[in-house]
């Protein structure tokens, strides 16, 4: 396991605790990430600096994040 899935996790699970809801629009696809799980992944991306969409990519590649985005 990577360490980019590892603090994600982290991230995740901490936002989870919050039981906050943000299903605020109705979408007809259901999408790969909900809103938590996708500001989890920019919280992580942001606290482990990475600052582009390609090393984003490179750091999710064969992991279970990648094909989710």
């Amino acid at each position: 396991m990577s360490d980019f899935v590892r603090n994600y996790e982290i991230i995740l699970k901490h936002l989870q605790s919050f039981n906050i809801s943000l299903d605020l629009f109705r979408q007809i696809r259901k999408p790969k990430l909900g809103n938590l799980e996708l500001i989890a992944m920019n919280l992580t991306a942001e606290y482990m600096g990475v600052h582009s969409e390609l090393q984003l990519f490179r750091d999710i590649q064969s992991t279970s994040l990648d094909g989710l985005i």
